[in-house]
């Protein structure tokens, strides 16, 4: 029997800080760099962005996010050898679920649908591995935690990090044959 690794959407294979970047520079006319938001959400480190966070619950937000570089080859080159779930809590932002399927369809057209598991609370997922860009998500896991860096969780040391989808593939290259 394969090993099950749970690959989570938003920051880890969708980038959506581009979005909120574009959406922010058209409204205040500069554009933060990463230093100005580091360690934190780009909507709780800048006072004239805290409004960002709405756009989440906006239809059409998630559609048109960028794929994580190198996320689509490594995830076709860890189905041949695990069993691969994406997952997203998307039930905290309904509006969400159809873009992020549509999402999916387009970028990583090779998945099987029966493999996306869209829910409300990620502690229901069971697997070998989960790489997730959240505390909450990875705290509760039962297998084996991977962070995926994002801004918000940059000073998380509780965690193995990866840093890139190529540390990803080093990873589970290591462990071929388990």
């Amino acid at each position: 029997m394969k090993k099950r690794i749970l690959i989570d959407m938003d920051e880890v294979i969708a980038d959506i800080y581009p979005k909120f970047l574009d959406i922010f520079e058209q409204e205040n006319g500069w554009r933060p760099q990463k230093e100005d938001y580091w360690g934190q959400k780009i909507y709780d480190a800048l006072p004239d962005a805290q409004h960002l966070r709405s756009y989440l619950h906006k239809p059409g937000f998630f559609a048109d996010l960028p794929v994580m570089p190198h996320s689509q080859e490594v995830i076709q080159e860890l189905m041949e050898h695990y069993e691969v779930f994406i997952n997203s809590a998307a039930m905290e932002f309904p509006n969400s679920l159809k873009d992020k399927y549509d999402w999916l369809q387009r970028h990583f057209a090779f998945f099987p649908w029966r493999n996306v598991v869209f829910c409300g609370d990620k502690r229901v997922l069971k697997g070998d591995y989960m790489i997730d860009d959240h505390v909450k998500n990875l705290q509760c896991f039962t297998g084996v935690p991977l962070m995926f860096t994002a801004t918000h969780n940059a000073f998380e040391t509780a965690y193995t990090r990866m840093n890139n989808w190529q540390e990803i593939r080093q990873f589970f290259a290591e462990r071929a044959g388990e």
